[in-house]
């Protein structure tokens, strides 16, 4: 063909600002954009075979190669798809975007906003201006006697095309890097990158250093296969050693015989998996398949729980696998990672718009052709495709979950304390999800047992009916605990953030129902029955002013209260909106957020007027010690309620070494 010269068939002349500010948020992604067009045009040179449009060498073999220069400051994509005619390059090349350029520069020159345009513009391509000075194609048509055709362009308006040099079918595009993106030559940087975004595309993928020229390795010469390019063939000798005999002689024993050798060029390794798991059949995969998958995408050492296997064809095309993990809620982030695919092209993680929220603690991969990707590949239009496709998912979720509650209780129970936080914020954020889930929520109470929300109502309606009461710290609510057991009165588990926000929202959907920390108040059945409230008004006065007075505190609340246990001495009620209060402000700070509480805390000092100590400060409020007992007993309630602050505790663990020294004397 003669050489031809223009501009690039645009409406504005800064298309490639635009490009280089706009329309990419990831530098790197230019790796995706060229690679997957390599791949489209071998899975459609391949369809044109099958339909029998095309005849393809015996010997074929489809692959896309990555080579990288840093000496040269090079990259070179080459496939071996159907090519381009120099028509389809004046057309698909020199004609930006032509299904749409008007509107897309109009739309968007003046604006940062490109995420929200549909993606069949077809400018993939020009994203290797991003890093790149100039770029130029060498390809070869599929089309019989066609011409190869060589286009290069400087990243501006104008372009030069002429005859190329390729004698196969295919493209070869050629990035010649600025100075600040020669970092993507470095083979590890560009090994990393393509790992990230073409780990599982459809076609072969190989990776390879221009720079450090011919590399062999040395195989059997039985291993010798028709691809493999031959330098040398030679002899290994054989491996021998000195053996000491019974008698003790020595004599030389071969421990490996001789063996023919070949040395050849290195066979390149593939970097992707062009089948991975999630598009095969459910029935075909073994549970080791899915653990290894897992392992492998996700880096995560742990085998996940269970998994659900997404394989949906009508009304949409949908794959994926979504794993529950193993979390542990108070050391790991409750955050996952669900990779989210087009044609094993991967496009992002956690796409809200796909994923809902709760279902982000999940770690996954979803694979979904139909999506309407924007021209980044890394967002989606506002769709009602879209929410269909997302629906789809809570919904199988929901049926996995519900259906292993009916079927299979013991494991539910089991999995339980790994996948409830995010079951919780899913019921609380998505009503269709509660409604799903609202007969499989379940609690785990003092005996261990794990029982639904019914379950909790109807076995301690004779106690305390319409309430459930809960414990968020073993260890430091031990002492209610025990007097719980003793009473025979249960209690749940409730130990995580999420749980106040979780029990108000169960709440506001179960009319009457109550949920009360067990140290929010004094049961009945810990109090002395036979002893009034009025009975014990003056050992409350005089309980309270002696307190407050060796605390120094006048607006500490005192209880007075005959307890059945003579061995309990005080313990701390704080009321129950005030602990929600406390346990939501944990929450938002455990992910750096701040949350005014504008209440006052109202904490009670409850006194068994039962227990020797206690009588032994009313009837000597005068004596030198009451002040020393007084904040003993405080800090002793204080301690099985929660924590003391660092101060306090260094005071009274030298308040009590006083103690124990008086005691000695």
């Amino acid at each position: 063909m003669a050489e031809k010269h223009g501009s690039l068939t645009i409406n504005s002349e800064n298309i490639f600002p635009i490009i280089k500010k706009w329309m990419y948020s990831d530098q790197d992604i230019f790796f995706r954009e060229l690679v997957s067009n390599g791949s489209d045009a071998i899975t459609k040179l391949r369809q044109l075979a099958l339909m029998g449009d095309y005849t393809q060498p015996d010997d074929i073999e489809y692959k896309i190669e990555v080579k990288v220069s840093s000496k040269n400051k090079t990259i070179r994509f080459i496939d071996n798809g159907l090519g381009m005619t120099a028509d389809e390059v004046d057309k698909y090349i020199n004609q930006i975007a032509f299904s749409g350029a008007k509107e897309f520069l109009d739309k968007f020159k003046d604006k940062g906003g490109a995420d929200q345009i549909i993606g069949h513009f077809g400018l993939g391509f020009y994203s290797a201006f991003m890093v790149a000075d100039r770029v130029t194609i060498d390809t070869k048509s599929w089309e019989k006697d066609s011409a190869p055709v060589l286009w290069s362009c400087d990243g501006g308006t104008d372009f030069m095309m002429t005859d190329g040099s390729r004698t196969e079918t295919g493209t070869t595009i050629t990035l010649f890097l600025n100075d600040e993106s020669v970092k993507y030559a470095n083979y590890y940087t560009a090994e990393e990158i393509l790992h990230k975004y073409c780990e599982f595309m459809p076609n072969p993928i190989y990776l390879t250093d221009e720079d450090l020229g011919q590399q062999t390795e040395d195989i059997p010469e039985e291993e010798i296969t028709e691809k493999d390019t031959v330098i040398k063939k030679f002899t290994k000798p054989a491996v021998t050693e000195e053996k000491k005999k019974d008698d003790g002689t020595t004599e030389t024993v071969e421990k490996e015989p001789e063996k023919k050798m070949a040395t050849i060029v290195k066979r390149p390794v593939m970097l992707n998996d062009t089948h991975p798991l999630w598009t095969k059949s459910p029935s075909t995969c073994t549970k080791e398949e899915y653990i290894s998958f897992y392992q492998k995408v996700f880096s995560d050492y742990r085998e996940p729980l269970f998994w659900i296997h997404l394989n949906m064809d009508y009304p949409f095309t949908l794959k994926g696998i979504l794993y529950f993990p193993k979390l542990n809620p108070h050391i790991d982030k409750l955050e996952g990672t669900i990779k989210l695919y087009n044609n094993q092209v991967f496009v992002a993680d956690n796409i809200k718009e796909v994923i809902p929220e709760y279902l982000m603690l999940l770690k996954g991969v979803i694979d979904c052709p139909d999506l309407p990707l924007n021209v980044s590949r890394s967002a989606l239009q506002n769709d009602g495709f879209v929410q269909k496709v997302s629906g789809y998912i809570t919904k199988k979720v929901a049926e996995k979950l519900t259906g292993m509650f009916k079927t299979q209780r013991d494991d539910y129970n089991k999995y339980w304390n790994d996948i409830n936080p995010f079951i919780k914020y899913g019921v609380m954020r998505d009503e269709k999800f509660y409604d799903r889930m609202k007969d499989a929520l379940i609690f785990r109470n003092l005996d261990g047992k794990y029982l639904t929300l019914k379950e909790c109502i109807d076995e301690n309606k004779e106690k305390h009916p319409n309430t459930i009461y809960y414990y968020t710290d073993e260890k430091e609510q031990s002492q209610y605990i025990n007097m719980f057991k003793n009473s025979g009165i249960d209690a749940v588990c409730l130990d995580q953030s999420i749980d106040s926000p979780y029990i108000s929202f169960l709440e506001s959907k179960n009319k009457d129902l109550h949920f009360m920390r067990l140290d929010a108040q004094v049961s009945e059945a810990f109090r002395d029955s036979s002893v009034k409230e009025e009975d014990l008004k003056a050992d409350t006065d005089s309980l309270t002013k002696i307190f407050r007075d060796a605390l120094k505190n006048d607006k500490l609340n005192v209880k007075v209260e005959k307890l059945t246990d003579p061995s309990v001495s005080a313990l701390i009620a704080l009321d129950e909106q005030d602990h929600r209060m406390q346990e939501m402000m944990k929450m938002y700070a455990a992910y750096g957020e701040s949350m005014p509480f504008t209440g006052k805390e109202q904490e009670t000092l409850v006194l068994n007027a039962g227990n020797d100590l206690v009588q032994h400060i009313l009837k000597a409020p005068d004596s030198e010690d009451t002040p020393v007992l007084c904040r003993q007993l405080y800090d002793l309630a204080r301690l099985s309620h929660g924590t003391l602050e660092p101060d306090e505790m260094t005071e009274f663990i030298r308040r009590s070494n006083d103690i124990l020294r008086r005691l000695a004397k």
